[in-house]
């Protein structure tokens, strides 16, 4: 009798582990991300996750929503897809403190919340995915004053600084790599500004309103992504300056890396966004499983995985961009880019 109850006590831990297995295999994955201002999302995170997920769990479902900068939309898509099943939600929050709320509900559910780009500092996730944030603001920032040193623009000349979104923890991180990139640069601070929601026009609008008020004393903006950095491009323009000052960038969009090439901005970040994509994809599927997940480093007491990116400008585009196939030439020198991508030996 022993004996028989040994036995079905075993059969029952097997099929215990029989249906976890299972269930893993069939899981449902949310990846939710906050706007649409950046192509990024659309073009390259998303599809990055999705491929990696179904190298991963080709059984599993994995929903995506873009909330369009939008909180409340956001809150109603994390709700949403909880209520859908999801045990793991990857989310790049439009409010970052907003967000904090998020993770409570889900944790309360035993949802699993990976933290993706942009971290939630007020509330521990489950895990954080990302580029290092400070590193991206500091490098682009000390690209741009070593360009202006080599140039030699004297110590004390003026320069505008164009953040992201006051709500987004990540361009905070980005803020502080700038502030400590430019500290002991020489260079002054004309003025500062916290782009709502990351929208190109509001960064031009605010670029034009500097140009009308500083002029000729700006000699370089450091912007926190390509979007900011194409706004103030356009102002720039708008205001017949010859030649734009050095403007920095970030995400190596297709717009930026053509901006580089025509010479009207200075330097981008390459952060293949498929990278990080993949990587919240097996922590993902790691947490699925129920396994025991190692950090390489913590941030906001969260254990995090950052990766570090490279500084990307004329001289170096074709290495990193092209040779390394983030981008291909067709892609991206076409019309009158065309000239400048020869002059740089792309094609």
């Amino acid at each position: 009798m022993a004996y028989r109850k040994f036995i079905m006590a075993t059969a029952a831990v097997f099929t215990g582990f029989a249906g976890a297995a299972a269930a893993a295999d069939t899981a449902t994955v949310a990846f939710l991300m906050p706007d649409q201002a950046s192509t990024r999302y659309e073009q390259h995170d998303f599809p990055g996750f999705k491929a990696e997920m179904a190298k991963l769990c080709a059984g599993c479902t994995v929903i995506y929503q873009n909330a369009n900068a939008d909180a409340s939309l956001q809150q109603q898509q994390f709700n949403s897809v909880i209520a859908q099943g999801a045990k793991v939600i990857v989310l790049d929050p439009v409010d970052s403190s907003a967000a904090a709320g998020l993770v409570a509900i889900a944790q309360s559910q035993d949802v699993k919340v990976i933290a993706y780009d942009r971290p939630i500092p007020a509330k521990p996730a489950d895990f954080y995915v990302s580029f290092d944030n400070e590193g991206i603001g500091y490098a682009i920032a000390k690209s741009l004053v070593d360009t202006l040193k080599t140039a030699g623009v004297a110590d004390g000349s003026g320069l505008l600084q164009i953040n992201g979104s006051p709500t987004d923890a990540a361009a905070g991180l980005i803020r502080d790599g700038i502030h400590r990139g430019l500290k002991d640069s020489g260079y002054k601070t004309l003025a500062e500004y916290d782009t709502p929601e990351w929208a190109p026009p509001k960064a031009q609008e605010w670029a034009a309103g500097q140009i009308t008020r500083f002029g000729a004393d700006i000699k370089g903006v450091v912007a926190a992504n390509d979007g900011t950095g194409g706004g103030a491009i356009a102002a720039f323009k708008a205001a017949g300056v010859k030649p734009v000052p050095p403007i920095t960038g970030n995400d190596a969009t297709i717009a930026a890396l053509q901006l580089i090439i025509s010479g009207d901005q200075y330097n981008t970040i390459s952060k293949p966004s498929e990278i990080v994509a993949a990587a919240a994809a097996k922590v993902a599927f790691q947490l699925i499983k129920g396994e025991t997940l190692e950090a390489k480093s913590k941030l906001y007491d969260t254990p995090s995985e950052l990766f570090v990116p490279a500084v990307v400008t004329a001289q170096n585009i074709k290495a990193e961009i092209f040779d390394k196939k983030i981008q291909t030439a067709a892609e991206v020198c076409t019309g009158e880019y065309a000239d400048g991508c020869k002059k740089l030996g792309i094609q």
